[in-house]
């Protein structure tokens, strides 16, 4: 059984509810603020650890209180954090994040210490062989994302590319990945820049995904039970890696990346328990 290893941002979520989302211009008032566990890298790096993997995270944090207690976290969920450096004088990533009560999100991401990541977590892919998965987002630097994913691949290892948010990526790193995943917005802004990637996974929400022009039926979700949409596209990408890196069939990984999607929007956060 191969490892995962995710190479993303870790965030403190600032997480208030809305009765709506406001319009351009518009003040509303927000109720209750939380303080969360969230970023994208750190979100998948649980959901694959929940999952069953051997997992770990590689990335940046401030050296604040967000950062240290994001570490001590990480470590009780079973994941390695040696690959989780500190940055001197920045503050750990910030989303600051609006659920209205329909379940839907609007989030602002404040990079922080997650734009202080250079070869030096590159460097970290060097553990990694056949078997193995590479996990990867676009919330980090683009030059060190792509520096990993082309280390990784030349080590054997299986590079998964999630590209949220959407940014343009060299076509080589796109080329490199198995699979590329997007939702459906992300899917055409990729085929607008005429990039192919070799293996495309799309996500469509309530409508199931299609990898490589196979599709799959979404697990419904009763509405009463939708809380907060947040994580579900990060919970997806944590197992779909992590049932990859067990050496499960296209199937088997889809439908656990499925599961894991519908039970993400039934909790508030983008992790379970995700009090920070």
């Amino acid at each position: 059984m191969g490892r995962v290893m995710v190479l993303g941002s870790l965030n403190v979520d600032l997480v208030t509810s809305v009765e709506r989302h406001p319009r351009p211009g518009e003040t509303l008032l927000g109720e209750g603020l939380s303080r969360l566990a969230g970023g994208k890298g750190a979100n998948q790096a649980v959901a694959a650890a929940a999952a069953g993997a051997a997992v770990a995270m590689v990335g940046c944090v401030g050296d604040d209180e967000g950062g240290t207690a994001y570490r001590r976290r990480l470590a009780d969920h079973g994941i390695d954090v040696t690959g989780l450096r500190e940055v001197s004088g920045s503050p750990t990533g910030t989303a600051l994040i609006a659920v209205s009560d329909d379940g839907e999100n609007t989030i602002i991401v404040v990079p922080g210490a997650n734009a202080g990541l250079d070869e030096r977590e590159v460097d970290a892919v060097d553990s990694l062989g056949p078997g193995d998965v590479l996990l990867l987002q676009l919330e980090v630097p683009m030059r060190v994302l792509c520096a990993a994913a082309r280390r990784a691949a030349g080590r054997g290892a299986r590079v998964v590319l999630n590209m949220a948010p959407y940014a343009a990526v060299p076509a080589d790193v796109v080329a490199l990945a198995d699979p590329v995943v997007a939702n459906e917005h992300e899917a055409a802004a990729l085929a607008e820049s005429g990039l192919l990637p070799g293996s495309l996974l799309v996500t469509y929400g309530v409508n199931g995904t299609a990898w490589n022009g196979r599709t799959w039926s979404a697990q419904v979700v009763p509405r009463h039970q939708v809380i907060d949409t947040t994580g579900a596209g990060d919970a997806f990408c944590g197992a779909l890696a992590a049932a990859l890196a067990g050496g499960a069939s296209e199937d088997e990984a889809m439908e656990a990346a499925l599961a894991a999607g519908a039970a993400a929007v039934r909790h508030q956060g983008a992790q379970p328990d995700p009090v920070l």
